[in-house]
């Protein structure tokens, strides 16, 4: 015992592992933290508007969700070419991989546009039956889908500057947009009687995030074209540039990225459909809840892709076993903080659902849901940097593929959906299902982890494919 107990505790010894993984986690984490406690506010203010508001912006940013996941898959699949090039101070192919960036998110955001101003009714008629939620939802959609190529682009830039080292910018950008969305949201949604501004409600919250949003982008732009040194400065032809050659050798590793994204954000969206087809109280019970989920998971978000960062530096150098070394840290540190996290919500997390203006039973449904989301923290977040800070910074991508894309499908929605549809659980145990999912995720990732197999030098493809 005390052998296993002095190795586990060498392995914690590096100094130089949590001097950067705190330089990379830390504006990551606090980005996340400001972002989720601002939307927090956000879902509040819709929250003092009643159950039927609450369920209408939560099921409408299903949208967004699903566009925001696949724009984590394009961006994330790559970053893990963004990190190991910088690791090589390559910045041509680092502004050439952040051109393709681009060009992958604004069609996907064209997608999701044309799904939300021509088609809102139809695509949330498959969560719910309910024509008040259907129909607000659906002017919220027709406003906010507007946003989705300004989201694109800062998001494509954002991912750039972080894995070349730049982490304080895209940190300041979003806090500022996110902020100024908080101030304008509150006249835009209850009125301002002073300046004669209507209460416009839940059209009221759309426009003001589509204001943020529109600043945001032009905000990112500025500071990063300020210093044209700036690696990710790139000119409009690298932007533009179709090198198909090399476009083919990038999207190689990254397409099973974007597949993974695509299939696990259906998987999510499908639970979403799930609860609320149990009612419109759970699917706002949820609502509810996942804010909560968002502000305790932010730490989690800092390490994993604080990880992807330094495992992707270290491939490009050389370091494989240090590589190794520092994903195994993190996997560490990220199951001790998930239990430690989830005993924090579990204690204190309740106390927020006084500031919504809710009836008793969607309460009561949300304070058993955050009992089974604190239960489940710790795993969640191990599967968090075993997949992105580990399997896909070091390339292995058709393998994170299966692990997140396609065990939801085999195990999580199939037992989600019959614990809401043969058994006729109540929420919180339907929620509690998705735990099934997580669980096989951890133990086949764990093995790979061990296994090494996911360490490949990607640097070598784009020098061959450009």
């Amino acid at each position: 015992m005390i052998s296993i107990f002095e190795r586990v505790a060498g392995l914690y010894r590096d100094r130089e592992y949590f001097r950067l993984l705190v330089k990379f986690a830390l504006p990551i984490a606090l980005q996340s933290l400001i972002t989720s406690l601002l939307n927090m506010v956000g879902v509040i203010m819709i929250g003092q508007l009643g159950d039927t508001s609450i369920a209408a912006v939560g099921l409408a940013n299903q949208i967004w969700f699903l566009l925001n996941l696949l724009m984590f898959g394009i961006v994330s699949g790559c970053a893990m070419f963004l990190a190991q090039l910088w690791g090589k101070k390559d910045i041509p192919n680092v502004r050439r991989v952040l051109g393709l960036a681009i060009k992958l998110g604004l069609i996907a955001a064209l997608f999701f546009w044309v799904l939300s101003l021509f088609f809102p009714g139809a695509v949330l008629h498959l969560y719910t039956e309910d024509t008040a939620v259907i129909e607000l939802g659906s002017q919220y959609l027709r406003i906010f889908g507007w946003s989705y190529g300004f989201y694109a682009i800062s998001t494509a830039y954002g991912i750039s500057l972080r894995s070349t080292g730049y982490i304080r910018l895209p940190l300041v950008v979003s806090t500022a947009a996110l902020g100024v969305n908080i101030l304008i949201a509150y006249p835009f949604i209850f009125g301002w009687e002073a300046i004669g501004l209507p209460a416009l409600g839940v059209n009221g919250a759309a426009i003001a995030g589509l204001i943020a949003r529109v600043l945001e982008c032009l905000a990112m732009l500025a500071v990063v074209y300020w210093n044209r040194l700036n690696p990710s400065a790139a000119s409009l032809r690298d932007l533009l540039e179709l090198d198909f050659k090399f476009i083919l050798s990038v999207l190689k590793p990254v397409l099973p990225v974007i597949t993974n994204e695509f299939l696990w954000s259906m998987g999510v969206t499908t639970y979403s459909a799930i609860y609320a087809h149990i009612g419109t109280g759970a699917i706002a019970a949820i609502n509810i809840v996942s804010t909560i989920d968002q502000l305790a998971f932010v730490i989690f978000l800092g390490i994993g892709s604080a990880t992807a960062i330094l495992v992707g530096n270290l491939i490009g150098q050389g370091e494989k076993d240090k590589a190794y070394r520092y994903a195994g840290r993190s996997l560490g540190l990220n199951i001790t903080a998930g239990a430690l996290m989830g005993l924090l919500v579990y204690l204190f997390a309740g106390n927020l659902f006084q500031l919504f203006k809710v009836t008793a039973d969607v309460i009561v449904d949300a304070r058993n849901i955050l009992t089974v989301l604190a239960l489940g923290l710790a795993i969640r977040s191990a599967n968090h940097v075993i997949i992105i800070g580990t399997l896909r910074s070091g390339g292995d991508t058709r393998f994170s593929l299966f692990l997140d894309g396609i065990i939801i499908w085999l195990v999580g929605v199939p037992a989600t959906a019959a614990g809401a549809f043969l058994f006729h659980l109540p929420v919180h145990l339907v929620y509690a299902l998705t735990l099934s999912e997580e669980t096989t995720k951890f133990v086949l990732g764990l093995r790979r982890y061990f296994s090494r197999k996911w360490i490949n030098d990607l640097t070598e493809k784009v020098t061959a494919g450009g």
